[in-house]
């Protein structure tokens, strides 16, 4: 399957993905942020096929990802691009999900300070709030509040959190999956657990 890429630049880079990504920032010339999505492109669209289960779809979202690329890699501060990525993939489908059919999202199912450390022994994982049915008219406003504090999180206290409570991995997939050491995975966890916290009480006021 060919993904579309008529709008990414054909050129190619020995540096490294931080050499790109701070070359990038600096000058602003999509040729660099060209060259390093084009690394990641076969996880960004399989990332999409998984959610969308539609190649067209997956293939637009490759696209839309690329586009949103563009202001996001300025803003962040972002430490380890490839599952930076595939965080803003994936949090790009829950998006494109919720506007079609918000029930089609998975359903949160456990509490937020809910302490993970038994979960993590057994190798599970969970999602991070519990609504009950008289609140589920909340959760629009309850998902949105998330996404907003979510973002204002550091880089990997964004991609472990998602990985952990919305993707539900254990702490060993999350550090196989981005390269950052198990005691460095429970250390973003509880850290961007209480910070997310804090940050939806405020929104709450």
């Amino acid at each position: 399957m060919q993904v579309k890429t008529n709008t990414l630049s054909n050129s190619t880079s020995s540096d490294t993905d931080e050499m790109l990504l701070e070359a990038y920032k600096a000058s602003g010339d999509l040729e660099l942020l060209s060259t390093l999505y084009k690394r990641y492109m076969g996880l960004v669209y399989s990332i999409c096929l998984k959610y969308f289960k539609q190649a067209p779809a997956s293939e637009d979202g490759v696209m839309d990802i690329f586009e949103q690329l563009i202001e996001k890699a300025k803003k962040h501060d972002i430490q380890h691009f490839k599952p930076w990525l595939g965080m803003v993939a994936r949090n790009h489908c829950l998006m494109q999900l919720r506007k079609k059919s918000p029930d089609s999202v998975v359903r949160p199912e456990k509490s937020f300070m809910q302490s993970e450390d038994a979960l993590h022994l057994s190798g599970e994982a969970y999602a991070p709030f519990e609504l009950s049915d008289t609140q589920a008219q909340d959760k629009e406003v309850l998902l949105t509040s998330m996404e907003k504090c979510l973002e204002a999180l550091v880089s990997q206290q964004q991609i472990c959190i998602q990985l952990f409570y919305l993707e539900q991995k254990c702490y060993q997939q999350v550090a196989e999956m981005t390269g950052f050491a198990i005691e460095k995975v429970r250390s973003y966890i509880q850290n961007g657990r209480r910070n997310l916290k804090i940050c939806m009480e405020k929104d709450k006021q």
